[in-house]
């Protein structure tokens, strides 16, 4: 009688074992095909430099890249971060120069916030520059204008400072002020939302109030009241709902 069940049972079982393997290859055309990590889109760099980042008293060397997500940096044995555009809270572009500033408090109960400064060889292209001041949103520090945008009107100018100045065009063009100049360091773009105000205390005087600085200018030729009026719809106007006699918004 044992060996009659056991017969049995070993029938049953080669039957089943069968069955699964006929089944198999249509279960495996059921299934949803499975991504490779190689398949999964990653952010394509809109650029990127090899650079070293000084923060606090360690530095490392790696690559800094911008992408339509955000910034990152790509340590090449450490330390690797990134940040969304919405975790800047503002930076300071320069040539070969990169400060950013996130929301993070500073470690040690310091006071301030954490600043991370990537110095690079390479120049960010103004496109990038203006692309990523844009994305980020919040007044910035941006010294890499472009040169090519149109503008409405341009002024020779000279900015004097402590230890002598530049000496450069003003372009006011649709997305903002650019002071193009050869000392680098002087240079700046500032987008309407970055300005806090304006003034012109006189034809040949114009300050530039921004919310990271103020620049004070010596114009080589005179603003007109045209011009002036302009700019300054550009920087006020657009927060103010002036009505007119016949019931129109002021343009």
């Amino acid at each position: 009688m044992l060996n009659h069940f056991s017969r049995s049972f070993a029938l049953i079982l080669m039957a089943l074992l069968f069955s699964l393997a006929h089944a198999a290859p249509a279960i495996r055309g059921k299934l949803p095909p499975q991504k490779s990590l190689a398949s999964q889109s990653v952010p394509s760099p809109v650029w990127q430099s090899p650079a070293r980042l000084h923060h606090g008293l360690k530095t490392a060397r790696g690559t800094l890249i911008v992408d339509a997500q955000g910034i990152e940096f790509r340590g090449e044995e450490r330390f690797s971060r990134r940040w969304s555009f919405v975790e800047v809270q503002t930076f300071d572009l320069a040539p070969h120069r990169f400060v950013l500033t996130g929301y993070e408090n500073r470690g040690w109960h310091e006071p301030g916030d954490r600043r991370f400064r990537f110095d690079f060889s390479g120049t960010m292209p103004p496109s990038v520059a203006a692309e990523l001041a844009r994305r980020v949103e919040k007044p910035v520090r941006n010294g890499d204008p472009d040169p090519g945008d149109p503008s409405f009107a341009t002024l020779l100018a000279r900015h004097p400072t402590r230890t002598g100045g530049s000496s450069g065009v003003l372009r006011f063009g649709e997305n903002g002020i650019d002071y193009v100049t050869p000392a680098q360091k002087d240079s700046r773009s500032w987008r309407w939302s970055d300005i806090q105000t304006i003034a012109n205390p006189d034809a040949f005087h114009f300050r530039v109030g921004a919310y990271r600085e103020t620049f004070e200018f010596e114009l080589e030729e005179p603003m007109s009241p045209n011009l002036f009026d302009r700019l300054w719809d550009k920087v006020y106007g657009g927060s103010l709902n002036i009505k007119l006699q016949d019931g129109g918004a002021k343009q």
